[in-house]
């Protein structure tokens, strides 16, 4: 006994051209995403009622130990490392723990490299 199957098969569709454009997609949203570096060190903001963002190619970092940090420089060698290449404007991420009696201090040592503009980052 022979059974006929009256309803046509349909073909089947290629997945190709969505994988094609899965893949597009993907490589797309990796050339534009901003991989960003790991901060050198952490530190906890300190808060402030300003509205005003601070903005800046450049970012020294403090630590509430006093430790110093900037790209690959740590402690006194981020002097030298700003001299090289002193920014227009520094944005100084220092601890909330840290004294302003201790940014004070620094900021002659950074005007004696050349930073003529800083701000310090702060959270709201």
């Amino acid at each position: 006994m022979r059974f006929r199957c009256s309803a046509k098969r349909s073909r089947a569709e290629s997945v190709v051209p969505m994988i094609n454009v899965v893949f597009l997609l993907l490589i797309f949203f990796l050339m534009t995403a901003q991989i960003a570096p790991p901060p050198p060190l952490e530190v906890e903001l300190p808060s402030s009622d300003s509205d005003e963002a601070a903005e800046g190619p450049a970012t020294l970092y403090l630590a509430a130990d006093g430790t110093l940090a900037f790209r690959e420089a740590r402690g006194d060698a981020v002097f030298a490392t700003l001299a090289a290449e002193p920014p227009e404007t520094l944005l100084i991420r220092a601890d909330a723990a840290v004294p302003a009696a201790r940014i004070a201090e620094l900021l002659p040592r950074l005007a004696a490299v050349g930073i003529t503009e800083t701000a310090i980052v702060t959270t709201r």
